[in-house]
């Protein structure tokens, strides 16, 4: 009997505990259990077994006490401060002095100067003053490259230069005519462009090739104003040989007018890029959704799905298939959109939908090779591999040889950068090879090898482990 009582205590609703809270809400649920739980049946639940009482949900937490737990706050604000500190160092350490940073530019040199040397000089004016540019130039800022004029436009139309300073055939007759009445035009040095290069690699060139054409014209200046044969000169004429080189700027290599100042190449990778990093991610969480690994939530819906047994290996092997396959309308849809829709200039179509295709299925694999390895961080990781290391040494913006070291060791196997000089290849140099599309080539067949057999080696390994993954459970 006293077993029995004991038993039955719970049941009663004096000794039944009260909601925290207490008061009415405890009231309230002693009414509805003393009632039988709305059925009729004193005492019951809802399937009539008497003495038993209908469980309660458990009171839900306010919101003030856990905004007290410092355990509550310790990872989300580590790791958001982390990646602010990270992402601010990273972005901007690599756009914020580019001229402080900047190193041997490579700049043709030409000179073109046909001309006899002046009375008691061995050269002419156009091979002093190339020498005196490449002696000249402590800084090292410029990476200067002595070539013809046929050298000069070939390497701008490969893309291995950033512009080129030209001085002309007939540059020392017109110097010497200043001092004579013989005098028709003023000499001239000329500035190349190379708008393919990206705006401010181009601006960087133009920059320093302008400066030591000054340069050269104010040394030269102060030769003929100290000569003789210029004492009686009028105050015009003297202050016209003081500076006599007039600088012209023209473009060496066009691009067209839709190209974004050269930075459509940019701009279009990183396309590409997220375009392969996003649609991995969806992808994947996706798969495992559906498969019953994960959850889904949209809005106030949610929904588990029965989970189906598959290992690991087999579960990598189905969403890298997916991303090859989800990848040919995500391209498709990007080159509508940039080429069809808005206009970008861009030849070569059907080169550049295979390059694209390519490039941002390498993207993908790599993607879901490390979530694969990484879980629920691996996009974290992933992000920084693709994206956050990407940019700054993608050398697509800023030219290598204006950013820190660090970047350029980034860059020596960053997918970013070999990702966007194939696409300038092909956007700005007629896709040849030795402008950047050849080795583009070579590191996204080296990526993509390296994403399958890292993602399939470290998952193969986590199931031959028996390390599954852990099968959700109703609660």
């Amino acid at each position: 009997m006293d077993a029995d009582n004991e038993d039955r205590e719970p049941s009663r609703p004096e000794n039944r505990p009260r909601t925290p809270g207490g008061g009415a809400a405890g009231a309230a649920g002693e009414a509805v259990a003393g009632s039988g739980g709305g059925t009729g049946v004193p005492g019951g639940t809802p399937d009539g077994e008497p003495g038993r009482t209908s469980p309660r949900a458990p009171a839900e937490a306010r919101v003030c006490a856990l905004l007290r737990r410092p355990r509550l706050w310790l990872f989300p604000t580590a790791m958001t401060g982390l990646l602010a500190l990270l992402l601010s160092l990273l972005y901007m350490g690599g756009i914020v002095n580019p001229s402080g940073h900047l190193h041997r530019l490579p700049i043709g040199l030409v000179d073109e100067d046909r001309g006899r040397p002046l009375p008691g000089q061995r050269q002419n004016l156009g091979a002093q003053v190339t020498d005196k540019i490449l002696s000249g130039d402590v800084s090292g800022q410029a990476g200067w490259r002595r070539l013809t004029r046929a050298q000069a436009q070939e390497q701008m139309a490969s893309g291995k230069i950033y512009g080129a300073l030209v001085v002309p055939a007939d540059f020392t007759d017109s110097v010497a005519a200043l001092t004579t009445a013989h005098a028709t035009v003023r000499p001239t040095m000329t500035v190349l462009t190379n708008p393919g290069m990206g705006s401010l690699g181009s601006s960087l060139a133009s920059r320093i090739g302008t400066t030591a054409a000054q340069r050269t014209s104010a040394a030269i200046g102060k030769e003929l104003t100290s000569a003789p044969a210029t004492a009686r000169a009028g105050a015009t004429e003297r202050l016209l040989l003081a500076d006599p080189v007039q600088v012209v700027t023209q473009v060496g290599h066009p691009i067209g007018t839709h190209s974004g100042l050269g930075l459509t190449a940019f701009y279009y990778t990183l396309l590409l890029v997220l375009a392969g990093f996003l649609g991995a991610n969806i992808i994947n969480t996706g798969v495992d959704t559906a498969l019953g690994y994960a959850d889904g939530e949209i809005g106030p819906w949610h929904t588990r799905r029965p989970t189906v047994p598959i290992d690991r290996t087999r579960t990598l092997l189905l969403k890298m298939a997916m991303t090859a396959g989800i990848c040919v309308l995500s391209v498709s849809l990007v080159m509508v959109a940039t080429v069809a829709i808005l206009g970008m200039d861009a030849t070569r179509l059907p080169l550049l939908w295979i390059y694209s295709y390519c490039a941002s299925l390498a993207v993908g694999l790599g993607v879901q090779a490390i979530n694969a390895a990484f879980g629920g961080i691996g996009q974290l990781v992933s992000m920084f591999v693709f994206i956050v290391l990407g940019l700054p040494s993608s050398g697509a913006t800023v030219p290598l040889q204006a950013v820190p070291g660090f970047y350029r060791f980034l860059s020596v196997f960053e997918p970013m950068r070999q990702l966007s000089d194939g696409v300038r290849a092909i956007l700005f140099f007629d896709a040849r090879a030795d402008a950047g599309l050849a080795r583009a080539w070579t590191m996204i067949a080296v990526g993509s090898a390296l994403a399958l057999l890292f993602g399939f080696a470290m998952t193969r390994y986590y199931d031959r482990k028996g390390l599954h993954r852990m099968i959700p459970r109703l609660p």
